[in-house]
Order: C-alpha cells, then sequence, then structure tokens
C-alpha cells in the first residue's frame, strides 16, 4: 500500500509532462499554419507593396498637420478612409478606342476644361490604376467629350460617338452587366459632355457622372455623382493668403454677361464706390494680368453662375487668396461632403444679389481673417499636378470616388 501511495505523484507527473507535450505540439502547428499563410500573403502581395503601405501611412500622417482640421466636416473620417483610398483603390481604364480620336489620353492641360484633361492624365500617373479587371472597384470609360469638341464634332454626332462606344464595351466586356454600369464612372468638364450622354439612359441614371457642371436642376444626383472643380491652370500669377492688410476693395467681379444672375448684378452695382463691378471683361490692353492682379486687392471675389452653375472663377479666388462669394442656385460645390465651404467661403442665393454689398460688410474683420486663413488651408485641394501629389484636386476627386464604390442600381 506504501508503494502505491508512493507512485501517485510519479503517476501525475507523468501526465502533467504528457500534457505539457501535446500542448507544445499544439503551439508548434499553430506557429507552422500562421507561418504557411503569412508566406502565401507574401507571395500573394509582395513585400515592396507593404513597405509603401507602412511608408505612406508615416508620410500621410506627417501630412495630416498641414491640412486645417477645421476647414473639414469630419477630419478623423477623411483622414482614416483617405489612407485606406491610397492604399486600396484600384481603377480599370477600358483599353478600347483610339488615342488619336476620342478616346484615352487628353486634349490638353490648359484652358478653362483643364480638369477633365488632367483627370485623364493623372490616373494613368498615379498607383489607382489596374491592368487586372478583377482588382478593380470601379471602371473608367475613357471618352473624352472636350476632344470632340475639339475636333468640331456637333452635338448630334457626339450622343451617338458615346453611345456606340458605350455599346461596344457592354458587349465586348462583362464587368457592366453585373452593375448596369453602377461601378462605372466617366469624366467630362464641358457641359455638351454631360448632354452628350443623354443617349445612354444608365449612363446617366447609374454610372457615376464626374463633372464641372453639378446642378441639381440637370439630374446631378448628389450621392451618386460628383462634382468636378474647373479650374483653369496654369495660374497666370502664385498664391495669394496671409495677407489680409493688402485687400482694400469690398468685393469684385468681371466677366461675361452671359446668365440672368451676371446681368442682375451688373446692373445693380457696376456703378457703386465700394464693390468693383464691371459689366465685362476687363480690357488686356490697359495693362498686363490687370484682372487676376485685382484678386489680390480684394477681399471677397464674386462668382456668379454663368452658362452654367459652376465657374473657374471660383478656383482662382482660392488660388489668389480671395474668398470666394458664390452666388448661384442649385450648386453642388466640389468635395461639398468633404470640405465645409462656409469655413472658407460666402454662400448665397441668386436673390442675395440685391443686398450684396450689405451682407458682405456685415461680416467683421474677425470673420473675415478666419475665412481667409482657412481659404489658404484649401487652396492645395483646387489645384492639378503632374504628376499628381497627395490632397491636390485630383485625390480629392479620387477620395469622392472611393465614398462611391459600393455600388447603387437603378432599374
Amino acid at each position: 500500500m506504501i508503494g502505491s501511495k508512493a507512485a501517485l505523484p510519479n503517476q501525475a507527473q507523468t501526465t502533467l509532462c504528457s500534457l505539457r507535450s501535446s500542448l507544445l505540439t499544439l503551439a508548434l502547428v499553430t506557429l507552422l499554419c500562421f507561418t504557411y499563410l503569412s508566406f502565401n500573403s507574401f507571395r500573394s502581395y509582395p513585400l515592396q507593396n507593404n513597405f509603401n503601405s507602412t511608408l505612406s501611412f508615416v508620410i500621410n500622417k506627417q501630412d495630416y498637420s498641414d491640412l486645417g482640421s477645421d476647414v473639414f466636416h469630419s477630419p478623423s473620417v477623411f483622414h482614416l478612409n483617405y489612407l485606406e483610398m491610397v492604399t486600396n483603390f484600384k481603377i480599370y481604364i477600358y483599353p478600347d478606342g483610339d488615342p488619336n480620336t476620342f478616346y484615352q489620353t487628353p486634349r490638353k492641360l490648359t484652358g478653362k476644361y483643364a480638369s477633365e484633361g488632367y483627370f485623364f492624365q493623372n490616373i494613368r500617373e498615379s498607383r489607382f490604376l489596374t491592368h487586372d479587371p478583377d482588382r478593380a472597384h470601379l471602371f473608367f470609360i475613357p471618352i473624352s467629350c472636350h476632344k470632340m469638341r475639339g475636333k468640331g464634332t456637333s452635338y448630334e454626332n457626339m450622343t451617338v460617338i458615346v453611345k456606340d462606344y458605350v455599346d461596344s464595351l457592354i458587349n465586348k466586356y462583362p464587368y457592366w452587366n453585373r452593375t448596369l454600369g453602377a461601378d462605372h464612372f466617366f469624366v467630362t468638364c464641358h457641359d455638351v459632355g454631360v448632354r452628350a450622354t443623354e443617349g445612354v439612359p444608365f449612363l446617366i441614371k447609374n454610372a457615376i457622372r464626374v463633372v464641372c457642371s453639378p446642378s441639381y436642376d440637370v439630374a446631378f444626383i448628389p450621392h451618386k455623382d460628383v462634382a468636378l472643380p474647373q479650374v483653369l491652370q496654369p495660374f497666370a500669377l502664385p498664391r495669394g493668403g496671409r495677407d489680409v492688410e493688402n485687400r482694400t476693395i469690398l468685393g469684385f467681379w468681371a466677366g461675361h454677361r452671359n446668365s440672368k444672375i451676371r446681368v442682375i448684378l451688373a446692373r445693380v452695382w457696376e456703378n457703386d464706390t465700394e464693390l468693383d463691378i464691371s459689366n465685362n471683361r476687363i480690357n488686356r490692353a490697359i495693362g498686363p494680368l490687370v484682372y487676376q492682379r485685382r484678386f489680390y486687392k480684394t477681399k471677397f471675389c464674386i462668382c456668379p453662375g454663368g452658362s452654367q452653375v459652376n465657374s473657374a472663377r471660383i478656383a482662382d479666388s482660392i488660388h489668389y487668396g480671395c474668398v470666394p462669394v458664390i452666388l448661384s442656385n442649385y450648386y453642388d460645390l466640389p468635395f461639398n461632403d468633404i470640405l465645409d465651404w462656409r469655413k472658407f467661403a460666402v454662400i448665397l442665393n441668386e436673390r442675395d444679389v440685391y443686398q450684396l454689398k450689405q451682407i458682405l460688410k456685415n461680416i467683421s474683420d474677425a470673420e473675415f481673417v478666419s475665412l481667409h486663413n482657412n481659404l489658404v488651408k484649401v487652396q492645395k485641394h483646387f489645384q492639378w499636378n503632374s504628376p499628381p501629389v497627395r490632397f491636390d484636386a485630383f485625390h480629392m476627386v479620387m477620395y469622392e470616388l472611393w465614398l462611391r464604390r459600393h455600388v447603387i442600381k437603378y432599374f
């Protein structure tokens, strides 16, 4: 009995050792499984990609401090989503179409419709491009109505060309039919480009339209479509800003009277002594860059809609440090769901034109300084570059597309 009792501790020790061996074996098997999975992960996503993602995070964290969080609706959400976008977002460009005609490449990177050209060029210079459609979040339809316009194509023929091109993509590839085009987008800055898509109803109803004329009264759908900033580049003079003491003119506008609101603006205020309002463009014969230099001297630059709700004058005002006064109805402003425009601009309805001077004079000096300082913070978001740089106009448009990558279908 004594020997039996003495054997019990030895038996317990043996059981404990066996348990430890089993746990050690399980841990070893688990380690081997994780090693195998990690190896496959590295094979699928090369080390360089992981390094770039880490580097991108470090760089962007440093850049965020310069963005100015008070001009964003939700800076923390923007920062996190932006990082995810630059790391993961992929766009597939249909290869069809002759670049020497209306497809693939921009017409030019200058003039009123330069934004369209820059996007066509920037997307090919960026890390967002993929040649594997199975990796793509969105599909870019690379047809340029601006190029058609430059070649003298009539509006009627544009509509036919756009329809035939989209039909060819639908018949050749399976991607459109999966969502009826809801994960496809096209880009046009000239307003004729919007009208030229009318021959393809699903291109209007389902596809994402990235346009410079985002008016609610011409079927622009804010949660689906994207407002493209109209930027007339290259700018004639450097950026303005941090110079409020030099801005002695209350308000400024000069331009063609090609809309009802512009006619009223000129008629009511052209003889005012505090508002510098011209009923036509400034004659270049009176001196070089007189129009552009006027922005440097003005607190508030009036931006009425022209033939469309949009105007390149808004981007001009931002660039030169003159607080824009948006005088246009039904205008979905560029990046409106990201940036709080009321922090760096004055937003008015067209009916406010009759009280324009009093509205501007009621803005205190402190409020103006705040608007001006915030304006300087958003300047980078309204400039195109080649190649594109972080947070510029191209990346902001890409961010808008990223937000719309979860497709919505209309039948």
